[in-house]
C-alpha cells in the first residue's frame, strides 16, 4: 500500500495550493478517502473527508468554504483544493485511506506565510 502525496509548498497568505494523493497497492474505490494536518506541537486533525464514490464530503469548520476535497476512482487520486490560505492552515497535510483499517501517506509540509 503507498499514498503518496504532492504539491505542498510556500505560499503567501490569501494564496492557494492543491494537493494530490496518489494511492496504489489497495482498491482504492472502495475506500474512503481523508486529508488531516498536523502543526507543530498541535495534535493531528482531520481537515476533510469523501466517501467512496465521491458523493460524500465532510470539511473541519475552520476550512469550510476555503477547502475543497474530491477524488478520481480512474486515476486512484484524492485531491485538496486550498483557497484564501491562511497562517494557521500551515501544517503537515496527510493523506489517509480507511474502511476497516487505516492507511497513512508520509505528508506534505504546506506553510502560509509573507
Amino acid at each position: 500500500v503507498q499514498l503518496v502525496e504532492s504539491g505542498g509548498g510556500l505560499v503567501q497568505p490569501g494564496g492557494s495550493l492543491s494537493l494530490s494523493c496518489a494511492a496504489s497497492g489497495f482498491t482504492f474505490s472502495s475506500y474512503f478517502m481523508s486529508w488531516y494536518r498536523q502543526a507543530p506541537g498541535k495534535a493531528r486533525e482531520l481537515v476533510a473527508d469523501i466517501n467512496n464514490i465521491g458523493g460524500s464530503t465532510n470539511y473541519a469548520d475552520s476550512v469550510k468554504g476555503r477547502f475543497t476535497i474530491s477524488r478520481d476512482n480512474a486515476k486512484n487520486t484524492v485531491y485538496l483544493q486550498m483557497n484564501s490560505l491562511k497562517p494557521e492552515d500551515t501544517a503537515v497535510y496527510y493523506c489517509s485511506a480507511h474502511r476497516l483499517v487505516r492507511y497513512w501517506g508520509q505528508g506534505t509540509q504546506v506553510t502560509v506565510s509573507s
